[in-house]
């Protein structure tokens, strides 16, 4: 029988000779920090030698910086790990190649096997296409019938959120359009779809869709492979990963989660293999209940969405997301109904204006905490409040876009908390809402600045692309924008202090979890991460570049980058 290693009164992990950024109220800069059982047992201007024993596992971060885990408080983190469920077309240049990867794959199927695959372009935005394709158009079907004649090819669209440019196209030959029901001659019904022709005026098997998430592939394609659960569960183990090496130790899934995801993530739970904190917002269903049945809907959810919710500090399933209103793209996409496709949520999570604020007064009087992501649900909360207060309950709105003086002044009177969306409304559309605003108006895009002075906590997110919150980071810093020659509302600029506060306490503030996270203080959550690089010192477009050379949660680390590199290297 082996013996029990004895208990030891030193902690159990000490990072020394570091630059530890602790994200606390007074922005604290120490030396080192200790870990006990879990959680943080003191912060030092020393190396706290007095806090070691025999026991004790020492790490020298050679002066590093050492902070808080981040928290993305918009990640979408499942979808990272469903893009290699599909076969890439990554590296294509022209049709010739797109053609070669189907024949190739055509080869490894039997006939009548479906060939499913990734988008054409590079991931993870997807920019330029076709026009990153020698010809500067899509393969028809008739091309894809010469490599694939007895199966079934259906090349995927993006999830259009990825590049935030619109159509996204998918393309499909003639044996997956039979067996979608799509015949040559027909329309595609009225909205947002658009079946392209050729110079014969048939149907060329590809389809645009202006809208940012896929509708073709649900509401007609069901016969081809999907997403199963396995696969979500895999996904979800692998994203984990990804998002530790930026340094994500937890994740806020703020547009909601439908039934098939929460139960994807409960598996990775069960099994002990999360290495990021999540906490789920759950996406109802709603175009199946009654408007007289919302009301004891709302009753019956009460018991795990409201008060806190149901789970522990690894898995938290607490609230409930709303938008107004449902589009009819929405309505074609329930064909697919319980599967969710890319989106992780239920298309019809929308409520009817004449009917939201009913709800979402019930939703209050039941203490289930509601989740949004437009700013037009401001006026909906507002009206919720005359009939009961919101203030203390932390109701969010997320994804910010542009919010006016008054706008941010009725959020703070609220109690309002939020995420910004950095990544779309200043990197990739900020030059867009400058043009849409006028100068006059533009420190109204992402007013991230006017918003911390007012007194409203925010938090980072990165809507999955890119996977890193140094981006938003950076982005807040800077006020970047891939097309324009200048910043965008640089007024609006957050200082590097505040930019991190945002990416890690102000995160756990949206969960109510500021007391056990978020930052390096005695007590907390053992959730931090040593960096490749000073966030605070570093140059301005260095900062999006910062990855984990460790990333520990609840003391535990769980990616290090030069044993991953090792084991990389001898699997290869």
């Amino acid at each position: 029988m082996n013996p029990v290693a004895p208990p030891h009164a030193g902690a159990d992990i000490l990072i020394r000779n570091a630059k530890v950024i602790t994200c606390d109220a007074a922005f604290r800069i120490a030396r080192a920090v200790a870990v006990k059982d879990g959680r943080i047992l003191a912060v030092g201007d020393d190396d706290l030698p007095a806090l070691t024993d025999a026991g004790t596992q020492v790490i020298d971060a050679g002066g590093g910086a050492v902070m808080p885990g981040l928290i993305d408080c918009h990640a979408h983190l499942d979808r990272e790990g469903l893009k290699p469920v599909f076969p890439s077309l990554s590296g294509c240049t022209s049709i010739d190649d797109v053609l070669q990867r189907i024949e190739a794959l055509v080869k490894e199927r039997a006939p009548g096997e479906w060939i499913v695959t990734m988008p054409i372009g590079e991931p993870p935005y997807y920019w330029d296409v076709p026009g990153n394709l020698r010809e500067k158009r899509f393969p028809t079907r008739w091309e894809l019938d010469r490599v694939s004649p007895r199966n079934p090819v259906y090349i995927r669209p993006i999830w259009g959120f990825w590049r935030h440019t619109l159509p996204i196209t998918s393309i499909a030959n003639s044996l997956a359009l039979e067996l979608a029901g799509l015949h040559p001659g027909m329309e595609p019904p009225p909205g947002s779809i658009v079946f392209e022709k050729g110079g014969s005026g048939r149907f060329n098997g590809i389809i645009h869709e202006n809208n940012f998430m896929p509708v073709a592939e649900l509401a007609w394609f069901s016969a081809m492979p999907r997403f199963d659960h396995g696969h979500r569960v895999a996904g979800i183990r692998d994203a984990m990963r990804i998002y530790n090496r930026s340094g994500t130790t937890s994740v806020f899934e703020e547009h909601g989660c439908a039934q098939e995801l929460i139960q994807a993530y409960r598996a990775v739970h069960v099994a002990g293999d999360a290495t990021v904190r999540a906490h789920l917002v759950f996406s109802p269903s709603w175009q199946f209940i009654r408007a007289d049945q919302y009301a004891p809907v709302l009753q019956s959810w009460a018991g795990w969405l409201g008060q806190g919710g149901m789970g522990d500090e690894w898995l938290r399933v607490e609230g409930l997301y709303s938008e107004i209103g449902v589009t009819p793209e929405s309505l074609l996409r329930l064909r697919a109904r319980p599967y969710t496709g890319w989106s992780g949520f239920n298309a019809d999570c929308g409520l009817p204006r004449e009917h939201i604020v009913d709800v979402l007064t019930e939703a209050a009087r039941n203490d289930i905490r509601v989740v949004a992501i437009w700013m037009s649900m401001l006026e909906v909360f507002e009206e919720v409040n005359r009939r009961v207060p919101l203030v203390g309950k932390r109701w969010v709105i997320g994804h910010l876009r542009t919010a006016t003086p008054d706008q941010i002044r009725r959020i703070r009177e609220l109690g309002l908390v939020m995420s910004a969306h950095t990544n779309r409304y200043v990197y990739k559309e900020g030059h867009l809402l400058r043009e849409e605003l006028g100068h006059d108006r533009e420190d109204e895009i992402a007013p991230l600045r006017s918003l911390v002075e007012a007194g409203v906590h925010i938090g980072f997110a990165t809507d999955n692309v890119p996977t890193s919150l140094f981006w938003p980071v950076w982005q807040s810093v800077t006020r970047y924008n891939r097309y324009s020659d200048d910043a965008i509302a640089p007024e609006q600029a957050l200082s590097r202090e505040q930019a991190l506060r945002c990416a890690t306490i102000e995160g756990a503030h949206l969960t109510f979890e500021e007391d056990v996270k978020g930052s390096l203080e005695p007590g907390k959550y053992a959730d931090l991460v040593m960096l490749s690089d000073d966030p605070l010192t570093c140059p301005d477009d260095a900062l999006k570049d910062i990855v984990a050379l460790k990333t520990m949660v609840g003391g535990k680390v769980v990616h290090d980058r030069e044993t991953d590199k090792t084991n990389r290297h001898a699997r290869t």
